[in-house]
């Protein structure tokens, strides 16, 4: 357990650097999903193909926020188990959020099949940008519980003190997704659903080796068909603690979708299509500040359980730092090259490049306080659910 046992031993700026590093490349590599299917899709289909992709974010952001809702509430239980010295319930905690995910990813599918058509309608799509929409909504949304899956897991992984190997997970993932889109739409010519496509293989890949890992030598905690049967204890616990991520998210998504619509009515595809790119790249600089965040969950999860205080503080004030230094760097970037980084994504359409190196410079007017904000609220609310559930 000597991955485990190091939480509560060694230096925290070390622990946060050898958690955080991995957690950062981990998150800049699954937001890479999205970056690289619009570099593809724009390049090798269409600005109105972008469009479609970027309609169907609001459905992206709320799969992921009930990633966060199950994994994050998992990884930050796993790790309090762990400090208490309590394997066996750590152990449950990781069975429970397996069967968890598969069964709210399961939904999610099932629901997102029924009500296809009104969905992306309710998302702003018409005319020729509904059918990219829809062809590319259609094919992903297989992939939905292989992300539930591997996402949930890999959080695990983490919150037990291995994050490199949750870091190798994704990286995986994203390789095999940037080796596969090009094949699939300049080679196969199959378009936005062959960026579907690719991101879904690489997904069922990423799922597998993750729940393959429990199964090894390397992890400290295994997976027993026993534990899969859902508790309410550990059920409530993780819902609890993974509630205001959850949220967070839905809300984003709320954002995103009113924006959208209210661009397709006042600025037309294009505008669209350059919300989409700007999220793409707040994705990528949001993601470190995410990385670090779930670097910091193990050890304020494992520090608070065996009760060293003092070290979850030394925790919190690293990681505002480190946040906010990301943030802040990021700022300046966008606002130096932001016609530079929308040519990436399509270097002809002029009107795109207008667009979207405008609205990207108002769009993150406020970023340099984004990783204080982040960090401060989700280090609170894990106070809070530690305390409740030092005290039950």
């Amino acid at each position: 357990m000597q991955h485990t046992e190091r939480l509560g031993k060694e230096k925290i700026g070390k622990l946060l650097w050898d958690f955080s590093v991995p957690a950062i490349i981990g998150m800049v590599v699954m937001a890479s999903y999205n970056v690289i299917d619009r570099i593809f899709v724009g390049r090798g289909v269409g600005p109105l193909a972008l469009s479609g992709i970027a309609i169907s974010f609001p459905l992206i952001i709320i799969v992921i926020a009930f990633g966060m809702f199950v994994g994050i509430g998992a990884t930050a239980l796993v790790s309090i188990k762990l400090g208490e010295g309590k394997k066996e319930d750590a152990e449950k905690v990781a069975g429970n959020g397996l069967t968890l995910a598969i069964i709210i990813s399961i939904v999610l599918t099932a629901l997102g099949y029924i009500f296809l058509d009104p969905l992306i309608s309710i998302l702003g799509a018409t005319g020729q940008v509904y059918k990219y929409a829809r062809d590319f909504i259609e094919l992903a949304l297989v992939g939905i519980v292989f992300q539930g899956i591997a996402f949930t897991m890999n959080n695990i992984i983490r919150g037990e003190g291995n994050p490199k190997m949750a870091m190798f997970t994704m990286v995986i993932s994203a390789v095999i997704n940037t080796i596969l889109n090009p094949i699939f739409i300049f080679g196969f010519h199959w378009g936005v659903k062959g960026s579907a496509l690719s991101t879904i293989i690489a997904q069922f890949i990423g799922s597998v080796w993750v729940i393959s890992y429990f199964f090894g030598k390397k992890s400290t905690i295994k997976l027993h068909w026993k534990n899969l049967i859902p508790q309410k204890e550990f059920v409530m616990g993780m819902l609890s603690i993974g509630i205001s991520p959850f949220m967070m998210q839905i809300a984003s998504s709320i954002v995103v979708l009113i924006a959208n619509r209210n661009l397709a009515m006042y600025g037309g595809d294009l505008a669209i299509a350059a919300l989409g790119i700007i999220n793409s790249v707040f994705m990528i600089i949001f993601m470190p500040v995410i990385g670090i965040n779930q670097g910091m969950q193990p050890i304020v999860g494992y520090n608070y359980g065996a009760k060293q205080y003092e070290r979850v503080k030394q925790t919190l004030k690293k990681g505002l730092f480190y946040a906010s230094a990301i943030c802040i760097f990021g700022f300046l970037l966008i606002f130096i090259f932001d016609e530079q980084i929308i040519m990436m994504f399509s270097s002809s359409e002029t009107k795109l490049i207008q667009l979207g190196s405008h609205g990207m410079r108002i769009y993150f007017l406020m970023l340099p306080m984004l990783g204080f904000i982040i960090i401060a609220a989700s280090y609170f609310f894990s106070r809070l659910t530690g305390y409740g559930w030092q005290h039950q």
